[in-house]
């Protein structure tokens, strides 16, 4: 496998002085983000699957052992305060259980009995995110298939070329980093792809559904100072107010980005204002700013 092979530099690499096995590391890791390219296509296949989903009553489901894991919980987690999907929309899985200290025992990526348990309450409206870098991982293939037996659609991310766990996916995204610098160390080079490909899926995904204006994260759950500060900042520049005026807008919209631009835009009800486009800023605005037709 190609995650197992050796690199072409790693003999001496010991050896070599720090800031020459430094250059060598950087060089594996732009190495992995370059091959996320190549998977653009399937990556833009599996944000719309995403949005699919939370259009509609399903949830976000990520699934995987290890490292992976580590990167598919991580963009998950992120969700809720970037997009402000609520957080009973996305369900975390991973090979014995979330970590809870720095032990991370390898056993569990075998355990398909634990895919089992963890895969019963997958329903038909759900998408599923498995990620490993082998692409041969057992919980990893056994809750795709399990997910796929439950009618749930099915997100494959692997970093090896025709991996088992391919046959199950709905959209196949294969990274095909190089060999690793540290052989088989795959929260490296693979690790980095795959955060790459899973943030720019999931961003994607946040566009779709109208949570992005202008580059800006405009459904942004506003819980802390620096992001209630963004949002004045948002708000601000998207109706060119002041901060003043932006502030106000949010504290009576409840801190919402959209509602208070909308307020600000001279919507009557900004909330059904967003629900008759979608939750699309963009085309509530452009519905509010386009005049009548004459005789109405």
């Amino acid at each position: 496998m190609q995650t197992e092979a050796r690199h072409p530099q790693a003999d001496g690499l010991d050896a070599r002085p720090d800031a020459e096995i430094g250059q060598i590391l950087l060089s594996g890791q732009l190495a992995a983000v370059a091959a996320v390219e190549a998977a653009i296509p399937m990556i833009v296949q599996g944000a719309e699957l995403m949005a699919g989903a939370l259009r509609g009553p399903g949830r976000l489901v990520y699934a995987a052992a290890g490292s992976s894991a580590l990167m598919g919980n991580a963009d998950g987690l992120e969700l809720a305060g970037t997009f402000g999907i609520d957080a009973d929309r996305v369900i975390l899985c991973m090979a014995g259980g979330l970590p809870q200290h720095a032990a991370m025992p390898g056993g569990t990526e075998d355990d398909t009995d634990q895919a089992d348990r963890d895969a019963t309450h997958l329903q038909p409206a759900d998408v599923v995110i498995a990620v490993t870098a082998s692409g041969r991982t057992p919980y990893a293939v056994r809750f795709a298939e399990l997910a796929k037996k439950a009618g749930a659609r099915v997100i494959c991310i692997a970093n090896n070329p025709d991996a088992p766990i391919f046959a199950h996916a709905d959209v196949p995204i294969c990274l095909t980093t190089p060999p690793e610098v540290i052989a088989g160390s795959t929260r490296m080079g693979a690790g980095t792809a795959q955060k790459a490909a899973l943030n720019m899926m999931s961003t994607l995904m946040g566009i779709k559904l109208g949570h992005v204006h202008d580059g800006m994260m405009v459904n942004v759950r506003a819980d802390n100072t620096k992001l209630r500060d963004r949002a004045v900042s948002m708000v601000a520049r998207i109706a060119r107010v002041s901060g003043d005026a932006a502030f106000q807008a949010l504290q009576a919209s409840g801190w919402s980005v959209k509602q208070a631009v909308l307020r600000l835009a001279g919507a009557a009800d900004p909330q059904a204002t967003l629900d008759r486009h979608g939750g699309r800023l963009r085309a509530a605005l452009e519905d509010i700013e386009t005049p009548a037709p004459a005789g109405h």
